[in-house]
């Protein structure tokens, strides 16, 4: 939900976010992420010079190519709300996609020792966040900026859903199909990461949760015509090109029986740091519904919603 999912918000993309790391740190060749009460700082990495940014909640420091973020976040602050400080507090050091994956990771991961704990935790108290009564947001505040924010877009989909059956294309971490699998829909979650889908799977058996996580390309989906009642496309499809986005909605109405819901943010231009590729307004979801030549709907609500009639 990050939008993170081709680059979550909103999910980690492009490495293994259960991989053994140090106590305390994660790295890979670009990052190295140190939680500063919780494992060693590796002191090569703190050059001479001071630190390159100094934040509320980050120490920043740079040796070549490579990043060391240092942070004090408790396990409680773990949840997908990370990606709004990251964006507003390190913006411009932490400027592709790529590297915002990895210092994600890295907070989660040396906050909690535990590979599969910290990813439990983080998945706990973003669900309980997006489940907390009364959320009063603004319909013009984007999604992405927080998960207050984006709890009347989950609300909005169930609404939205026909039938027990849903598809859910394009699940980044899955917050959206666990929340599902909780009001007893049938629900398979699908992303074209296998990292990311390795991931909600096993934090959705160790909440005993009944989500089938599967790799997929939204393009060629690996289900029968017809597989499911609704297919859901939560914020994907500005992380696509504009050439695939009416291949992806053909290839969701072909698995639909019922119902396909498009949800969409609204935004000036695209956000890199969320992997974000193209904009929508309402004219380019009611030009998408008149493409498809079935009956269809376009409503503004914290973003856009295409519902199409399968």
């Amino acid at each position: 939900m990050t939008g993170l999912a081709d680059a979550p918000a909103t999910g980690v993309v492009r490495i293994d976010p259960l991989a053994p790391s140090h106590p305390g740190r994660w790295e890979d060749d670009r990052v190295v992420v140190c939680h500063v009460d919780r494992g060693a700082v590796p002191v090569r990495l703190v050059a001479a010079r001071p630190p390159e940014r100094v934040t509320e909640h980050f120490e920043v420091h740079r040796q070549g190519a490579r990043l060391l973020v240092l942070h004090r976040l408790r396990p409680d602050e773990l949840d997908d709300d990370i990606a709004g400080l990251l964006a507003g507090e390190l913006g411009g050091l932490v400027a592709s996609a790529g590297d915002f994956e990895r210092v994600f990771t890295g907070i989660v991961r040396s906050t909690i020792s535990d590979p599969l704990t910290a990813w439990s935790t983080f998945y706990a108290n973003s669900l309980a966040a997006l489940r907390a009564p009364a959320h009063e947001v603004a319909p013009d505040v984007a999604p992405e900026s927080s998960l207050a924010a984006f709890a009347p877009v989950h609300e909005r989909a169930l609404v939205e859903i026909r039938g027990r059956t849903v598809l859910d294309v394009g699940s980044c971490f899955g917050f959206l199909p666990l929340r599902l699998a909780q009001e007893g829909f049938d629900v398979v979650a699908s992303d074209h990461t296998p990292g990311t889908m390795g991931l909600l799977g096993a934090v959705a058996r160790r909440r005993g949760e009944a989500v089938r996580a599967i790799v997929a390309d939204a393009r060629a989906l690996p289900v029968a015509d017809g597989a499911v009642d609704t297919v859901t496309a939560v914020h994907l499809l500005e992380h696509l090109p504009p050439r695939e986005t009416v291949g992806v909605l053909d290839e969701a109405l072909r698995v639909a029986r019922r119902r396909v819901v498009v949800a969409v943010p609204y935004e000036d231009e695209p956000e890199p740091v969320y992997g974000h590729l193209r904009t929508f307004d309402h004219a380019a979801l009611h030009a998408l519904g008149e493409r498809s030549g079935r009956p269809f709907t376009v409503a503004d609500d914290h973003g856009g919603w295409l519902v199409i009639e399968a």
